[in-house]
């Protein structure tokens, strides 16, 4: 009796995922196909190359070669995986190519994963200006702590120019897999989730990492969703991390303090693994992030604390 209890319990949470996780992967896939066949288009027809050029000073200042900023560039409007192919290109010396791909991982997929943390309570504009200042920052701080110096060579793009039929084609390949791969993530989670709610499972999870969770000055109400942003990124743990929002067991001012910690420091598995394969040492692509994100956390709790003083001075007894 207790095992069938216990089947329908399972299918219940099934049941009751299913509906969230495909509404949530429609949600996310309506704005991953049209943004990566814009970016497509762009990197076609060289704008992408172009704004590189423009941007290619300002990362002189954090002691990179200009040639950097299309990989920057690159990031912020599609993936580290489009990162590393882009670096495994330029070839560049194990010191700037950490520092650059620390800056990545802090400025990718903007148009895609300022969405989700728009949609869990933080302003748009603020979560774009605080990732983009953010990813500097963390290239000046490594460039000055990081043990070497910087590197005179130049380094250059090698174009490729290849037939429309035969870019719309691989892009075609991309996002079917990326798509097939949301909608599979996405109701994966949220049935995970039901499980873990369902059975008081979610508080096995909290306790451990409470400590942790103070230091960097998020919420109890948080735990859930800064794990499955550090397992899997924003984009496919978006599921969660609105379902956690809607059903207010995150509320509003606890999911933007989250988003200050995670749109700087998230992902801590999979994308540092993948610069592996250029040789990279991975510990300076996971620890400056998380130093920086509870910096940030800390800061904007002192921003709020202010701004209630401020505002209680104004209010008229």
């Amino acid at each position: 009796m207790e095992q069938i209890s216990t089947i329908q319990r399972l299918k219940h949470c099934v049941t009751s995922a299913f509906p969230k996780g495909m509404k949530t992967a429609w949600w996310l896939i309506k704005i991953t196909v049209p943004v990566s066949f814009g970016v497509m288009l762009l990197d076609y027809f060289g704008v992408l190359a172009l704004m590189a050029q423009y941007t290619g000073p300002v990362f002189r200042q954090v002691g990179l070669p200009g040639v950097s900023a299309i990989v920057l560039v690159t990031s912020i409007f599609t993936n580290i995986y489009s990162v590393v192919a882009v670096l495994s290109l330029l070839q560049l010396p194990m010191r700037e190519g950490i520092i650059l791909a620390t800056m990545c991982l802090v400025s990718h997929g903007f148009l895609i994963e300022t969405a989700v943390m728009k949609r869990t309570g933080s302003s748009a504009i603020r979560m774009l200006l605080l990732r983009l200042t953010g990813s500097f920052v963390i290239g000046w701080m490594l460039n000055l702590i990081m043990p070497g110096s910087i590197s005179t060579a130049t380094q250059s793009i090698i174009q490729q120019h290849q037939e429309f039929g035969i870019v719309f084609m691989h892009w075609l390949s991309s996002i079917s897999q990326t798509t097939l791969k949301i909608l599979i993530l996405v109701n994966i989670l949220l049935v995970f989730q039901r499980i873990l709610d369902e059975f008081g499972w979610i508080g096995a999870i909290e306790k451990p990492l409470s400590p942790f969770m103070k230091i960097m000055g998020l919420p109890q109400s948080t735990t859930l969703s800064w794990v499955v942003a550090n397992l899997i990124g924003l984009a496919y743990g978006s599921a969660i991390m609105i379902d956690e929002s809607e059903k207010g067991k995150m509320n509003r001012e606890d999911a933007d303090l989250l988003n200050h910690h995670v749109s700087l420091s998230h992902s801590q598995l999979e994308d540092p693994l993948l610069f592996l394969t250029l040789g990279y040492a991975i510990h300076w692509l996971i620890w400056p992030r998380i130093i920086l994100a509870i910096a940030a956390v800390w800061l904007r709790k002192a921003e709020l604390k202010i701004t209630a003083i401020y505002r209680s001075k104004r209010v008229p007894v």
